[in-house]
């Protein structure tokens, strides 16, 4: 599950009371009842809202949006971390886990026999959390995992994943914030009535079972936390800035004691406490009629008692800050500064200012960070926004130092650029300009049902009205120049907290020993009568919609025998337009760092901060970038500033000025941030990844050296953004112009040569061929290992295994339903995260590649090693858990709609693999009959018995390094081997 630990909100709004009030007074509320439910409607709403209130106080929001025949479901409850125990912190969050362990109905096989077991462990563990000799704690966890193990005879494992995959629901998940608990599925638009009869049971009748394994998963999520130094950066912010409130007073996560000292019984006050309908909101968007649907979810939701004694937060109001808190922070990663101010909660007059300060200083063009510090590269990178929370905001700001400057000097610029706001050193240009953007953005939100219904969500959690949600933008505009100077002098002051993140071992981090667990029963073959009922339930088929590349699409030609892809935009104002080149950093390696440094120039007639402007005045934005084999140049924005947008990119384009100073600081910036890489723990394993699969000449070593980069010319960059328009390419455009429009438009502006080049040769990279076990070791000090395993198949992309790959992925290793979920995670307790499948090429030319990935403790390597190779060599096999998956993957597909701009992409992406029909069609055809033995067949053929690169990255003091070796020669590699530099 995800966890949203401050619920970041860069939401970039802002309000002004007076003006508030005014729209309020001028604004009629619509009370409408239909089937005996009210619901609200306001005027001006852009997603036509409805939002109920059930007599039990749980309240529904509802936007339809019938683009696809499916529904985003968010269930939210108003609690978090800010709710926990003091002396329980972390509950809210692991609770969120034990919601999707089942109730008396679903999870159990008999729940009569089960219950017994399971109060019993509940009285244990009270037991082993008030023992402190380590010795008798051990002998009462053995009991523990005794009992646990019998009581996992009766019960089903990931029962709810299998519920919510029969009915064809993705996204399964939860996340945990400091004021909310949310739960999230995205389902059929024809499975509403399953939906909701699962969702009524499961908030209503909880069961906590797979306590101790699933403590562990969290317990593994916690030392995942450990290593991310942001993480720290953030966690001791808050504490700074709230010496009173839960906010800095204890983390969503909780502490390792609390974690490893848990109380079912205090689990289950906190449940019946606040997951009431007086404290949850169901947000809904998608494809449904409201009647029906509130029908529904009366009909099921209706019986739950709300608590008439709900309890409120009762915290101290914190104290002003009358200087500055200063306070170090240390770990492996690269050394920071961030900066933070304590403002109002999310529906305070604060909230609406800051979102508008919050673009003025940084909106990624033309904000005085954007222009002041990263345009005239005063730093290596910063940035600055609102995060906004229920009781109180932060404003943050943050930077990382260029080689020779301190994090006292880092930070001395952000409080520079704090100056020029308070001076007033900004346009009024500016702020119409982030007001657009800001409308620009609500366009790209209402297009999407998540977005919509996590809209939704803020509103419920926060307590405001809806109208004052979507009305937000509008008390924004009216914002004056001179409020924005006298908010800034009044609040942003020396009433700040800094903190220091500096590169050096974290001493406070605390490793705990695994515990025995013996891996709890799985019982996949079983099911509930409740889950049988739900399969049994007869819905209208939804039938698949596939694309046809000949209609759904236009495949039209621009001067110079450009190849355009064309889809209209009928929906909204937006465009975007790409040109697509075949070529990359695999042709040339400088192509990266020449868009790196196209960023910091400017024209003969315009410097580049005067480019920034003028794009984020048009609110339009460019983006330039490469991979190995593709370079794509994007424009997109307010498609009524198209022309002149295009216009200004060309001009870039063609003219691009060279900047000595630019250049010479862009060098030693791109040699810090790649020695910052190299103490990034992700970046690591990704490059290990790289090597395992390519071996020592990687492309992503395919970079220009530092001697190079130091000897290059930079007129050598700017030629190469100069000629690349006369190199070969296509055209992909989504917006509202007609097909005749945009040719005139782009024959107009595109300044390219008659004949194109073609495209140059490309430096080939072959990937490693497995042809034995091998194991890869590379060295990073953390509490936690990360290992993968991969095997290069040697065969190339083949059209007719598709189906056959989808369905074993969807069945082994796709979701929490799957094999490597229950085995590794549900049964064992190993990790937090793991994944295993057979990846399909991105080209016709390389081959499939099976893939595994775990994150576990150290001492835990050897238990997640044995485990992936078991299930690897000897699947599980499972005739209900195959029907499952498959019937799953039919429902998505059968649901499933590629539109918009998403259409050019998948028609691209077709092509790159030779086809020329849209694959899901006979992926489709061929899954309906499909048979276990045919995965069983193709697990033989591809997966079993097959060598393997076991790759791992972690503290080599902490493992076995004996055991390891019983997989293969043990290779240790070197960061310059994995980086190249």
């Amino acid at each position: 599950m995800l966890i949203n630990i401050y619920t970041y909100k860069y939401n970039m709004k802002r309000f002004n009371l007076f003006f508030a009030i005014v729209i309020m007074s001028l604004t009629f509320l619509g009370a409408c009842s239909q089937k005996g439910v009210d619901y609200k409607t306001y005027p001006n709403d852009p997603i036509n809202a409805r939002i109920y209130t059930l007599d039990n106080g749980l309240k529904v929001y509802m936007s339809v949006n019938t683009e696809t025949p499916r529904i985003q479901t968010y269930v939210a409850v108003r609690v978090g971390g800010k709710n926990d125990p003091s002396e329980t912190t972390g509950l809210a969050h692991y609770f969120e886990h034990l919601m999707f362990k089942g109730t008396e109905k679903f999870g159990t096989q008999d729940y009569e026999k089960e219950k017994p077991l399971l109060d019993e462990i509940e009285r244990l563990f009270e037991v082993y959390r008030s023992t402190e000799n380590e010795d008798e704690r051990k002998s009462i966890y053995q009991v523990i995992d005794s009992i646990s193990y019998e009581a996992s005879e009766y019960a089903i494992p990931n029962e709810y994943d299998k519920l919510m995959a029969s009915i064809g629901a993705t996204g399964t998940n939860a996340y945990t914030g400091f004021d909310m608990t949310v739960y999230t599925d995205n389902i059929p638009s024809n499975q509403i009535d399953n939906w909701a009869r699962i969702q009524a049971d499961r908030f209503s009748n909880n069961v906590i079972r797979g306590f101790h394994t699933e403590l562990e998963t969290v317990y593994e999520e916690k030392n995942m936390s450990l290593t991310r130094d942001g993480r720290k950066v953030n966690e001791q912010l808050m504490a700074a800035l709230f010496p009173h409130h839960p906010y800095g007073q204890q983390t969503v996560l909780g502490t390792q004691e609390h974690l490893k000292n848990p109380s079912i019984t205090t689990i289950k006050e906190y449940y019946r406490t606040y997951y009431v309908p007086n404290n949850m909101a169901i947000c809904l968007a998608g494809d449904f009629d409201p009647d029906e649907m509130i029908g529904i979810i009366e009909q099921y939701f209706g019986d739950m008692m709300p608590n008439p004694d709900l309890p409120e937060l009762e915290v101290s109001k914190e104290e002003p800050v009358t200087e500055p808190i200063e306070v170090d922070v240390f770990g492996l990663e690269a050394e920071n500064v961030t900066i933070g101010w304590r403002f109002d909660g999310w529906s305070s007059s604060d909230k609406d200012m800051l979102d508008l300060i919050s673009m003025i200083m940084n909106n990624g063009q033309a904000g005085l960070i954007d222009l002041n510090l990263i345009q005239k590269q005063e730093v290596l990178s910063a940035y600055a926004g609102a995060s906004s929370m229920a009781d109180y905001c932060v404003f943050m700001m943050g930077a990382t130092p260029k080689v020779g400057q301190n994090l006292e000097e880092a930070g001395g610029l952000l409080l520079n650029e704090i100056n020029n706001l308070k001076s007033g050193n900004f346009s009024e240009d500016l702020i119409k300009a982030s007001v657009n953007n800001l409308k620009l953005g609500e366009m790209r939100r209402i297009e999407n049902n998540s977005a919509r219904a996590n809209w939704f969500v803020n509103s419920f959690i926060n307590g405001t009205e809806w109208d004052y949600e979507f009305s937000r933008v509008d008390r924004i505009s009216a914002i004056t120049k001179q409020q924005i100077i006298d908010f800034a002098n009044e609040y942003f002051a020396d009433n700040y907290a800094v903190i220091y993140k500096r590169e050096g071992k974290d001493n406070n981090i605390v490793q705990i020993d695994k515990p025995q667990i013996t891996p709890i029963a799985t019982n996949r073959d079983v099911s509930s009568e409740f889950l049988r009922e739900i399969q049994s339930t007869a819905v209208k088929p939804i039938e698949p919609l596939f694309l046809d590349y000949d209609t759904d699409l236009s495949k039209l030609e621009a001067k110079s025998s450009i190849p355009v892809l064309y889809k209209q935009n009928v929906t909204n104002g937006i465009f975007s337009l790409n040109y697509v080149f075949d070529m990359g950093t695999n042709h040339d390696k400088a192509l990266g760092t020449a868009f790196e440094y196209l960023k910091y120039l400017g024209t003969s007639n315009k410097s580049p901060e005067q480019i920034k402007t003028e794009f984020y005045n048009l609110a339009c934005s460019f983006d330039v970038s490469s991979n190995t084999e593709r370079v794509y140049l994007r424009l997109s924005g307010l498609a009524e500033n198209m022309k002149p947008a295009i216009a200004l990119f060309e001009e870039l384009l063609a003219d691009a000025q060279v900047n000595e100073e630019a250049f010479t600081n862009l060098t030693t910036d791109i040699i810090k941030k790649r020695k910052d890489a190299k103490l990034n723990q992700s970046e690591n394993f990704n490059r290990l990844t790289q090597y395992a699969i390519w071996g020592s000449d990687s492309p992503v070593k395919n970079i220009l050296s530092e001697t190079e980069l130091k000897t290059m010319n930079p007129d050598e960059l700017t030629d190469r953004i100069k000629n690349l328009k006369n190199i070969e390419h296509f055209i992909m455009y989504y917006g509202p112009s007609s097909e005749q429009e945009f040719l005139s438009t782009i024959n107009e502006l595109h300044n390219v040569a008659d004949t194109l080049n073609p495209v140059p040769e490309t430096e080939r990279f072959k990937h490693e061929i497995t042809n034995e076990n091998r194991v890869l070791l590379a060295e990073y000090d953390a509490a936690q290992i990360y290992l993968g395993m991969h095997s290069n198949s040697e065969k190339l992309f083949d059209v007719n295994i598709e189906p056959t790959r989808e369905m074993y992925n969807t069945y082994f290793g796709g979701g929490m339903n799957a094999i490597v979920f229950q085995e590794l995670r549900e049964a064992r307790g190993l990790a937090y995260t793991a994944r295993a499948g057979l990846d399909a090429p991105s080209k016709q030319k390389y081959p499939y590649l099976m893939r595994t990935y775990i994150a576990t403790q150290n001492d835990k390597m050897n238990d997640a090693l044995q485990a992936f190779n078991s299930i690897l060599i000897d699947m599980p096999v499972s005739e209900n858990a195959y029907e499952l998956a498959k019937e799953g993957l039919l429902t998505r597909l059968r649901t499933d709609r590629i539109t918009k701009e998403n259409i050019l992409w998948n028609y691209v992406y077709a092509q790159d693999l030779g086809l020329n029909t849209d694959r899901r069609k006979a992926l489709f055809e061929q899954v309906t009959t499909m048979t276990l033995n045919d995965i069983k067949a193709f697990q033989e053929e591809w997966v079993k018995d097959r060598k393997y690169t076991y790759y791992i990255l972690g503290k080599e003091s902490d493992l076995d390094l004996q055991a390891l070796g019983e997989y293969g020669p043990i290779q240790r590699v070197s960061q310059q081997e994995l980086f190249g530099y």
